[in-house]
């Protein structure tokens, strides 16, 4: 019988931000990962990589506008930049914990692109913000170019699409990994979005909601757990207010119903939400566990997390 697969989806928290940051959380991660490891788990884990990403994309930026020789990079080429430094990291640090366990298991990670769809509604409103603050001058040239910019204090920033992800380029690669016995990193940041024309992959100006791609990920790797790490330590509902509650247990009927009724921030607890649901969709085996990392441990009871199922 084929060994339990879950897939860890770790949010900024889990990482850091800075590179010294990311240094000294990867470690604490590395810890509970390897619990769950030494448990013979199949593992896949999954990440964020929000300040990474723009991070390298101011950087990049800047130097094109110092040396106009190095042509603009693009968003797709900056995701899979961060997706090889934060691999980079993560890898090592679960490498060393299991070796101090005495566990002896190869860590990969996988440059993952991500499908998206070219008439996706988000590329007619994008959302997300990237990039460093331009004047106006600047921000004319970005429109000039095809790109949206949004006016911001102290000037203008480039805006984005987050598409949903359709399919995932490299969920073979994964699977026969997870079948070496390794531990694999795949879709860091949601993935490099890619648009499919012919047999040709072409980059999207675009970025891809980790948590959605987490939900793909899972299902297309036949998981039965998905664990969505974030900085809170349950779902809630009535956030902020006096009748706020925290939520122990979800079933699917109930999740859809809160999103409707617009319990869940839109930028922040529902995209996990949806993610759950995606996962989850119509199989009593599957479940989401929506939790903090807290004291380094994870539990796929879902104790102290929220639990979201059929």
């Amino acid at each position: 019988m084929k060994k339990h697969t879950v897939v860890i989806a770790l949010g900024h928290h889990a990482l850091g931000t800075t590179l010294p940051e990311q240094k000294i959380a990867t470690k604490k991660t590395a810890k509970a990962v390897a619990d769950l490891i030494s448990e013979d788990y199949r593992i896949v884990i999954t990440h964020g990589n929000g300040p990474q990403v723009g991070m390298i994309h101011i950087a990049m930026s800047q130097l094109h506008r110092v040396y106009p020789e190095y042509t603009a990079t693009p968003m797709s080429v900056c995701s899979a930049m961060s997706q090889g430094y934060i691999g980079y990291d993560l890898q090592n640090a679960i490498r060393t914990e299991l070796l101090n366990r005495g566990i002896y298991k190869n860590v990969a990670t996988v440059l993952t692109q991500v499908v998206v769809d070219p008439y996706d509604d988000a590329f007619y409103h994008p959302t997300k913000i990237i990039g460093r603050i331009m004047d106006k001058e600047e921000a004319d040239a970005e429109e000039e170019k095809g790109n949206h910019v949004i006016k911001v204090e102290g000037g203008w920033r480039r805006i984005v699409a987050a598409p949903k992800p359709v399919d995932i380029i490299e969920a073979d690669s994964v699977r026969a990994l997870l079948d070496a016995g390794q531990i694999v990193i795949a879709c860091g940041g949601g993935g490099i979005p890619v648009l499919q024309q012919g047999n040709v992959l072409k980059g999207a100006s675009a970025v891809i909601e980790k948590d959605l791609a987490a939900a793909k990920l899972a299902s297309l790797v036949d998981a039965q757990t998905l664990i969505i790490l974030t900085g809170v330590e349950k779902a809630g509902i009535r956030y902020g207010t006096p009748e706020e509650r925290l939520l122990d247990e979800l079933t699917v009927k109930e999740a859809i119903r809160y999103m409707e009724e617009g319990e869940f921030g839109a930028g922040s607890m529902e995209p996990k939400i949806q993610a759950a649901v995606d996962f989850i969709g119509n199989s009593a085996i599957r479940k989401t566990i929506i939790a903090k990392l807290g004291d380094g441990r994870l539990e796929l009871s879902g104790e102290g997390g929220t639990v979201i199922h059929k």
